[in-house]
């Protein structure tokens, strides 16, 4: 009896399968990305041109380059870290911690921001203290980076964590082995097996971090010429039916998205490429040994 494989569909399931994603994708990425700039440019180069060297745009700007090149060492960091302990160590509560990493998914980034608000806000948990020293974070820049950073931080460590416990720590043991110390080990061994892998959390954790709004709105204050970020910015600018404003700005993060994308594509094509290579030594290993 011939037996059906699961892929062997009919042609007229094929092309209808493929045509709804392909019309999806159309419908509701690229009908409004091309929507974006057709409204940006549509009073022309002149005004979208000045609509993005206004002061309060190019403040707002500066300020989501600068949340994302803070937050971004302290994702790098915490995601290496978390992803080494997770992949290559047995210690009690490691569970707990593979799912605390995913809490910023399961939470809304306004009941983020809102949680931050009740522990370093005025009247919060730690309000009365901060207030007795002079330290503002609600309503200011560390409070925009606190609220980047949790929405952020499970990126690179869920990018990492599959990929090193693939990987095994059998490379690690043998280089310690030889005696190279901790330090050594990372550089020379773990950081080129995952070089890859953590530049592709590093790219979907920096374009998250430019494009948060939910926590970033709630605790900014969206105070205009201080703590608005670009994707706030747009907010404001389209409340006050400035159109060629908004969309000017939101063109900028347009291009931010889609210079993201052909970033990720590279960098998969390379983590592809690299594991063909070998997967295609390993024979000849086997074969020489």
């Amino acid at each position: 009896m011939k037996v059906r494989r699961a892929a062997a569909e009919t042609p007229a399931v094929r092309w209808t399968l493929t045509a709804i994603g392909v019309g999806f994708l159309i419908f509701f990425l690229g009908l409004p990305l091309i929507a974006v700039f057709v409204e940006a440019f549509r009073s022309g180069w002149a005004p979208y041109w000045e609509a993005l060297q206004e002061k309060d745009t190019l403040h707002a700007v500066g300020l989501t380059v600068l949340v994302a090149v803070v937050v971004l060492p302290f994702n790098i960091a915490f995601g290496v870290a978390a992803a080494w302990a997770i992949a290559k160590f047995e210690f009690w509560g490691k569970s707990l911690l593979t799912t605390l990493i995913d809490l910023p998914f399961a939470v809304s980034p306004v009941v983020a921001g809102l949680l931050f608000i009740l522990i370093f806000g005025a009247n919060g948990w730690m309000g009365p203290l901060l207030q007795s020293h002079d330290i503002k974070i609600i309503f200011a820049l560390p409070g925009m980076i606190i609220a980047t950073l949790f929405i952020t931080f499970p990126y690179i460590a869920r990018e990492l964590i599959p990929l090193m416990q693939a990987q095994g720590r059998e490379e690690e043991e043998a280089a310690v082995s030889l005696g190279a110390t901790g330090f050594q080990m990372f550089w020379r061994v773990t950081l080129p097996n995952i070089k890859w892998g953590l530049l592709y959390g590093v790219i979907l954790a920096n374009a998250r971090a430019m494009g948060e709004f939910g926590a970033v709105s709630v605790v900014s204050g969206h105070i205009r010429g201080e703590t608005n970020t670009l994707p706030l910015h747009v907010e404001i600018l389209y409340n006050e039916y400035n159109s060629v404003g908004a969309f000017a700005a939101a063109s900028v993060l347009a291009l931010l998205a889609l210079v993201t994308l052909i970033a990720k594509t590279i960098v998969e094509w390379r983590m592809a490429k690299e594991t063909e290579m070998l997967n295609a030594a390993l024979p000849t290993e086997k074969t020489a040994s």
